[in-house]
This record gives C-alpha cells, structure tokens and sequence, in this order.
C-alpha cells in the first residue's frame, strides 16, 4: 500500500462568531494555534478507537481502489533494463493484500491520533509541526511490523513469483524463514518514516493554514485536495527509497543477483542501470499516492465526524481545537 498513511481534527464548532474571533488571533503566529482545552481529559481510550475504526476504513477504501496503478509502479520498479511489463493480473494478490491493509491503516492511525493530540498540548504552539512530525513517524514504526509481511507478500505476487498469498506466505517461510516476510525491513522505514511523517506534516500544516485564511472549517472537497498535494508531493521525493525498497523486497534469498543491503542496492542500480533508474515508477507512484492521498483523507476526515456526531452529547467538544 502506499503510505497511507492520517489525521486531522473533525469537531466542528457551534459558535461560528468564536471560530472567527479565534482564526484572527492566530494570525500573527507562523502556525496557527494548538492549544487543547486543558480543562478537558486526555481520552486516550476514545481517540485510540475512533483513530482504528477511520483508519481501517480509509485504508481499505484507498487500496481496493488503487491497487492496479501500485501493481504496474511495483513492476516498472522490479524490471531490470528496459525489461517490459505485464498489464494482466493488476488485481492480483489484493485480497491477501487487504488483510494487511486493514490492521495496519487501524493500527497507524490508532497510535498516530493520541500521539499527536499528546505532543500538541506537550509542545509550544510554534513547534506543532514538530508535533505531527513526529506521531507520523511513531505510528509508520508502529504499522510496520504488520505493514512489512503485507507488503513483501503483495509485490512478489505483483511480480508474479506466486500466485495466491497462502501460496506466498507458505513458501516464504519454508524457504527463506519468518525473517522472509521482513526481507528489506530496514529500507521499508527508510522510505516509510521520511514519507509518513512529512506527508502528514505537510497535511496538518496545509490544513491548519487553510483554516487560518478560511476562518471556518474545512469541507470533505478542500480536505480531499489538501491531501492529495501533500501525498503527490512527497510520493515523488522519496521515489527513490521506494525503488530501493522493491528491489529488495522482490528479491527473495534465491535471487541470482542478491543485493546485499541498502547501499549496495543503490549503488548496483546506479552501476547497471544509470541514476535515473532510482525514479523508476515516479508516474504511477505520484498519481497513486496523490489520488489516494485525496481518497483516504476525504474518507478519514467524514468517518472521524461521523464518529464524533456518535460520541454522547457529554463528550462533544463545544469548540474546535486546532489540531
């Protein structure tokens, strides 16, 4: 799956005169405020819940509906040379796939939305991008103990080395061991960390800003376009730890020419196929990332709201908090 991926503030306000009051006062900040209402108690148990449930949501939407461009970018990034690649089967291992998809979109937004929400009322109103920098990389490290198995499953059988992900993940074991299904773990949060923390980063700052100029409250439309850009954005700056990551994920422990590690992958993709064969991809990755970037938040943000429209009236929030 593409990063995915993841959090953003959805409670509205019923005093739109305070809002506005509010958004002039954090004009004159370089970011807009965070302060949480310190009367109010740190609901972890809330926010944990409510964080899984939009996040399993938002990633399972994102993923069954994007996953043939992330089947052709795993190819073009898997070929070596000018090798061609097959348009047959882009559905391929997707169910297997899902099952990834699910607990690890949960399981990242489950830590990343208390993380977050900790680090606001921790850091000083300046710092928050600090703040989303880093729940977005506690909770990348968090989903990648499920998002790594997943993901080296999905790509070989993109690639077509197996044809069922019970296939893939019995012949894994029994050739390669449980440490298979974490072949290239290392470069997986080399790509992942950068990518979640500065695509959420991006997201949050974006949103908060728009806030400021907007004096109101996002849509689902604006959310979804916020999230697009930061997804496209840095989808193209990290394609070239996303092709490290492939090749060796792909290449399994029987591979002819088994890349060592990171930097001897990087420098035997350089020596053989020419620096720009580290972009490999970057179309697909892009569209990919930025559409899903658009999906995913859109879902997110009006699963959240809905959610909090469920919460008892006790536990609304009177005002928004900037987040």
């Amino acid at each position: 799956m593409g990063p995915l991926t993841l959090a953003v503030d959805t409670k509205t306000s019923s005093n739109p005169h305070l809002d506005a009051t509010i958004f002039k006062m954090q004009k004159s900040k370089p970011f807009a405020s965070i302060n949480a209402q310190e009367d109010k108690p740190f609901d972890f148990l809330r926010i944990l819940f409510e964080g899984v449930i939009a996040g399993g949501t938002s990633g399972v939407v994102v993923e069954t509906a994007l996953y043939p461009i992330d089947t052709i970018k795993t190819r073009l990034q898997a070929a070596r040379g000018g090798g061609k690649i097959m348009l047959k089967g882009l559905y391929s291992g997707l169910a297997g796939n899902l099952a990834g998809v699910l607990p690890a979109s949960a399981l990242f937004v489950g830590v990343y939305e208390p993380t977050k929400q900790k680090l606001l009322k921790m850091f000083p109103e300046n710092l928050s991008a600090v703040a989303h920098l880093t729940a977005g990389a506690v909770g990348g490290i968090a989903a990648s103990f499920i998002r790594v198995p997943t993901e080296v499953v999905k790509q070989r059988m993109q690639t077509g080395q197996f044809t069922s992900a019970p296939d893939a993940v019995r012949l894994i074991v029994s050739k390669e061991g449980f440490k298979g299904f974490y072949a290239g773990y290392g470069s997986f949060l080399l790509r992942d960390l950068p990518f979640d923390a500065i695509q959420f980063c991006i997201y949050e700052q974006l949103r908060i800003g728009y806030r400021v100029a907007a004096q109101r409250e996002l849509n689902d439309p604006e959310n979804a376009v916020i999230g697009a850009f930061a997804g496209a954005l840095t989808g193209a700056i990290t394609t070239p730890l996303d092709v490290i990551k492939t090749r060796l994920m792909v290449q399994g422990s029987a591979s002819a020419n088994q890349y060592k590690g990171i930097i001897d992958c990087v420098s035997t993709v350089v020596r053989e196929e020419g620096p720009t064969a580290l972009l490999k991809g970057i179309g697909p990755r892009v569209l990919w990332i930025g559409i899903g970037g658009s999906i995913f938040f859109g879902v997110l943000e009006r699963t959240k709201r809905l959610l909090a429209q469920r919460r008892p009236v006790s536990d609304q929030q009177p005002n928004p908090k900037q987040d």
